[in-house]
């Protein structure tokens, strides 16, 4: 994946949710007699400005696409004309105030909502919950889950997909649930009752393949070792490898898999490899050298080939979740609702502690997300889209000075003492917000970039 593709995928994103928050506060303002004298996307230098309607608002987009505003009319930024009085923002009342800020964050959760109704409509493919090897000393196998039985329900609520199983579990993970029910079915159509203990599960973790921490992995077809293509200037091809060769063994280790001969490549970067090769009939010696590459920050080794696949068999695994646009509207309610949760519960954990700030993203892992999820195609984009449009507009409605919820603390501290804070309070506060802003940017930052660094 291009850096290039990258970032246009994560700008054509950031503009989709800055838009959408930047609109709501505009038609609110609007509604509300507000007159709006710019609406701008993104900061620094305009590459575009257009002025337009009755108001003459200015239309701005500006050359750093990392946020946005709308600049109304306020007799705090500047003169306004006595006949101009009643549309300034200040002049309304607090109610009217605490509409126009509060229909940013909403906004894009209603974003969020259209996107997962369009999902649900669609239709999101995945794998069906079949459970794979389970990892030995692990919860699940304490759990007793076996090979090859299908997550039907977790906690009496239906699992149609792994991504669907991941996603209830995480919820149960962040609380540390001891006794999680999941109901499972064999290929005999015996149903199990599993209880799955989260409580032990490390916070720091759950940003990764958790399910596979607790033992639970996706079952996947026997993929016999037998080469089915092989690339044209790739180490293999070099060493003489051919379509159809099943290889039998690696120096003394006998290969039973695929996945047994890729874990052998992939720890081989570098290093020359005898391999036994079963070609018609015949047992011939090659030797091979792994090239070495790079991914997350690790050597492994690759050689250029590609197994067999019996594509029916993978066929039969997956699975395409798709509802009516009534049924498919109430999922989308009930997800973005969902989501909204989850994330209060990580920013609470990461406040008392709980859980690492090394789960906090910034822009740069953002962006990657953007990349890797256009390149998955629409249905992921979208996916990527309505989980951000969340985040936006929970972290928009914290009680910090100078984000939407900390000028919804202000009204509310005015409704409750009967006129506005002082100026000096609300500068106080604008610095004590700037700070922690800068604090928890930093911290994102820096995680972005030990991930690069680490892998």
């Amino acid at each position: 994946m291009s850096i290039t593709y990258t970032i246009i995928s994560f700008i054509l994103a950031l503009g989709i949710l800055i838009t959408f928050h930047e609109f709501g506060h505009y038609l609110v303002a609007r509604w509300n007699g507000v007159k709006v004298l710019r609406f701008c996307i993104g900061f620094g230098q305009p590459i575009f400005s257009k002025r337009w309607g009755k108001d003459q608002t200015e239309w701005v987009i500006a050359a750093i696409p990392l946020g946005g505003y709308v600049k109304m009319l306020d007799e705090n930024e500047g003169h306004v004309a006595a006949e101009d009085l009643p549309r300034a923002f200040n002049r309304q009342p607090v109610a009217r105030r605490f509409a126009i800020v509060a229909a940013g964050p909403i906004a894009n959760f209603l974003l969020a909502i259209v996107l997962y109704w369009l999902l649900f409509i669609l239709g999101v493919n995945g794998m069906k919950p079949v459970v794979g090897p389970v990892e030995p000393a692990t919860a699940a196998a304490h759990a007793q889950f076996v090979e090859g039985e299908t997550i039907v329900s977790i906690e009496n609520e239906p699992v149609a997909s792994w991504q669907d199983a991941r996603w209830a579990l995480l919820r149960y993970a962040i609380d540390q649930s001891a006794n999680v029910t999941i109901q499972t079915v064999n290929k005999n159509g015996e149903i199990n009752l599993r209880k799955l203990d989260l409580s032990r599960v490390d916070p720091d973790k759950l940003n990764e393949n958790f399910p596979g921490i607790i033992g639970l992995t996706s079952y996947q077809p026997i993929i016999k070792p037998v080469i089915g293509q092989v690339i044209a200037d790739g180490v293999g091809n070099k060493a003489g490898l051919q379509a159809g060769d099943e290889i039998i063994a690696v120096y003394d280790t006998e290969i039973h898999t695929w996945m047994d001969f890729v874990k052998e490549i992939r720890s081989s970067a570098g290093r020359t490899l005898e391999l036994e090769i079963l070609r018609s009939g015949e047992m011939i010696a090659l030797t091979v050298t792994p090239e070495t590459t790079v991914e997350n920050g690790k050597q492994v080794g690759k050689i250029g080939v590609a197994p067999v696949i019996n594509q029916a068999e993978f066929d039969e695994l997956l699975v395409t979740v798709s509802y009516s646009p009534g049924k498919a509207f109430q999922k989308a309610i009930e997800k973005t609702w969902e989501t909204t949760i989850l994330t209060l519960q990580m920013l609470t954990k990461m406040i008392t502690g709980d859980v690492s700030l090394k789960n906090v993203s910034g822009p740069i892992s953002i962006a990657d997300y953007a990349g890797q999820s256009a390149q998955m195609g629409l249905v992921s984009y979208l996916a990527f889209l309505a989980l951000i449009s969340v985040s936006i507009g929970v972290l928009n409605l914290l009680p910090i000075p100078i984000l939407d919820g900390g000028h919804l603390m202000y009204y509310l501290i005015e409704i409750i003492r009967g006129n506005p804070l002082p100026d000096k309070a609300i500068i106080i506060g604008q610095k004590i917000g700037m700070a922690m802003l800068f604090t928890l940017m930093t911290f994102a930052i820096y995680n972005d970039i030990n991930r690069l660094i680490t892998g």
